[in-house]
């Protein structure tokens, strides 16, 4: 256990770590909690980068905190397990497992488990929406909203920009089509719904979103594609676009993460 303070005229966090049996392995997964003033607090699971084959919790720090510390929320960074070690559908159950695991602790952390929200960056805003549609297939945890930070979305990656096009891009087609292939070995594994959200033909009854895409980003078209295809499936979905921002800075924009905080206490509000 360790706690943070960042700086004296902010919120102080309590910031836990604690193991868990994960689809394959165990998972780590990393705890953000306002101190206590007795409120009930929402709570967020936060995926982290790295393109389903590298990254940790430490890439979540930044946004993880801020969501914390701004909304506020109890949140949990999901340390889920990556690929080629561990291929599809490790890290989308990893998420569920990690979501049943918030519900089953939310009690003792004061946190409402009938306010529960997802959110990630590159990989991580793809495992984000793939948690939320397992969650509303299986029915035994409700997802209120979900936050993508410019997510891989197309393993198809047929919608994505001319590299020719884009100013100084941080992400090459070439990286992308390398993780992809680690993830998902089996290639009829790139249509699987938990896996490819642009393929997916059940969109309908998904939590509100909120995707955030980069003008410095080849994948910024498959990000506005999806949700182009959730508000026409009837999901309340908020898109943005952000000047000047690149792929991987996206996941610690402050204008980004402002829109998130924002975000996350609207749909994650007191309804009572």
């Amino acid at each position: 256990m360790a706690t943070l303070l960042d700086q004296e005229s902010r919120p102080r966090l309590c910031i836990e770590e604690v193991r868990i049996a994960g689809h394959v392995q165990p998972i780590v997964l990393r705890s953000y909690r306002p101190a206590s003033d007795g409120t009930v607090l929402p709570i967020v699971l936060y995926f982290h980068g790295g393109g389903f084959t590298h990254g940790d919790l430490n890439d979540a720090d930044i946004a993880a905190s801020t969501i914390a510390r701004d909304t506020p929320a109890w949140v949990v960074s999901v340390g889920y397990s990556l690929a080629p070690a561990f291929p599809f559908p490790a890290a989308p159950e990893d998420g569920y497992r990690a979501a049943q695991w918030a519900v089953a602790h939310a009690r003792g952390q004061r946190a409402d488990p009938q306010r529960m929200g997802v959110a990630g960056h590159d990989a991580g805003g793809n495992l984000a929406t793939c948690v939320a549609a397992i969650a509303r297939d299986r029915g035994d945890i409700r997802m209120s909203a979900q936050v993508l930070l410019a997510p891989l979305l197309d393993p198809s990656m047929t919608r994505v920009a001319d590299e020719r096009k884009v100013l100084c891009p941080d992400l090459e087609l070439s990286e992308c089509a390398r993780c992809y292939r680690a993830y998902l070995p089996n290639p009829s594994q790139r249509l699987h719904p938990y896996a490819a959200p642009l393929e997916s033909r059940r969109l309908a009854g998904l939590p509100p979103a909120l995707i955030a895409s980069a003008e410095h980003d080849l994948l910024h078209i498959e990000a506005e594609k999806y949700a182009a295809e959730l508000i026409a499936a009837g999901v309340p979905t908020e898109v943005t676009r952000h000047c000047k921002a690149s792929h991987q800075a996206l996941a610690a924009h402050s204008a980004a993460l402002n829109d998130v905080v924002a975000f996350f206490r609207k749909r994650l509000a007191r309804t009572t």
